[in-house]
């Protein structure tokens, strides 16, 4: 097996911002191969031999804990989980000062925190740094997200994406991955909710060169009209859960996905969010467990695409088998 670029200029992966268009192709091609080979190729088992990726968390996980450990171990290296809690962080050390620790012990850090900034202190790692989650990125599941789109609709350019309800970290992230392979996107937000305007800014710039489209609305109707994917997530963040009650009455039922606001979607559109759903609120059953929905793909693909940037992090090595 050999791909085209199998390592990233940028040491880091803190969002969609650090890799350019082309760096986004390459980990989705590589992701593809691995999840094709599986565990059936001795490269594959011996890809990462020997080599340690350290995990800290501040915020609960199931996806993102999972198919990282997984994904290593599949390669042949191995993972250290770290509860922030449990760590000196909880006693005051220095982001910066454990950072510069933990890179004498292993070879990548992968973080799932509250506060970006916390990422951008762990940095002052000599070993790559990647975004778990935080409270404005979450390119790990952009990635998985494009994989789903490019292995149903066979290109992004072009494709069109409807995005409802909250302008979250997931949304921003989205949006620079969208402008980035050049995939049209509608976010239909309420007043107040929707996605960070700097961010909005450097995506309607980087839209100019790729002609992709982006709009941003208050209307699920204009966002859903004709869109090949429809896309959601939950209206509160992790952290967040003090706003339930009130976020409940702004977001349902107007920003619901449900079978009725699917019917003004294109006649094939496929249903994606990244999960966890809290079903009756953002989705319906019906429409999550229905024939469009393919958000089990969806997940299954962050290990693939988690495997691949892992290996072009740390490897960064031509691919054989």
């Amino acid at each position: 097996m050999k791909t085209s670029k199998t390592c990233l200029s940028n040491k880091n992966f803190l969002s969609l911002l650090d890799v350019n268009s082309e760096e986004i192709i390459s980990i989705l091609e590589l992701a593809e191969k691995f999840k094709k080979i599986k565990r059936k190729s001795r490269w594959h088992d011996q890809a990462l031999k020997g080599k340690v990726l350290g995990m800290i968390f501040q915020k609960p996980s199931t996806r993102t804990r999972v198919s990282f450990e997984a994904g290593i171990y599949q390669m042949g290296g191995h993972v250290v989980y770290m509860d922030s809690n449990n760590t000196q962080l909880a006693r005051g050390e220095t982001v910066e000062d454990t950072a510069r620790t933990l890179s004498l012990y292993v070879d990548c850090l992968m973080a799932r925190v509250y506060n970006h900034d916390d990422l951008k202190k762990l940095t002052a790692a000599s070993i790559p740094i990647i975004n778990g989650l935080s409270d404005t990125f979450h390119p790990c599941q952009i990635l998985a997200d494009l994989l789903t789109i490019k292995e149903h609709k066979k290109v992004l350019k072009g494709t069109s994406i409807a995005w409802i309800g909250d302008g979250n970290n997931v949304c921003n992230d989205l949006l620079i991955g969208c402008a980035k392979t050049g995939i049209n996107i509608k976010v239909a937000c309420p007043k107040g909710y929707e996605p960070l305007e700097w961010i909005v800014s450097i995506v309607k710039q980087q839209a100019e060169t790729t002609r992709s489209q982006v709009e941003i609305t208050d209307d699920p109707l204009v966002a859903v009209k004709g869109a090949q994917i429809v896309m959601t997530d939950t209206f509160v963040s992790i952290g967040r859960d003090e706003e339930k009650k009130f976020r409940k009455e702004i977001f349902v039922p107007r920003y619901q996905v449900n079978s009725q606001l699917m019917k003004h979607a294109d006649k094939d559109a496929l249903f994606m969010h990244c999960l966890p759903a809290i079903r009756g609120q953002e989705v319906t059953s019906e429409v999550i467990d229905g024939n469009q929905s393919v958000v089990w793909e969806e997940a299954e693909n962050r290990l693939h695409v988690q495997k691949a940037l892992l290996y072009m992090l740390i490897a960064g090595k031509r691919a054989k088998s």
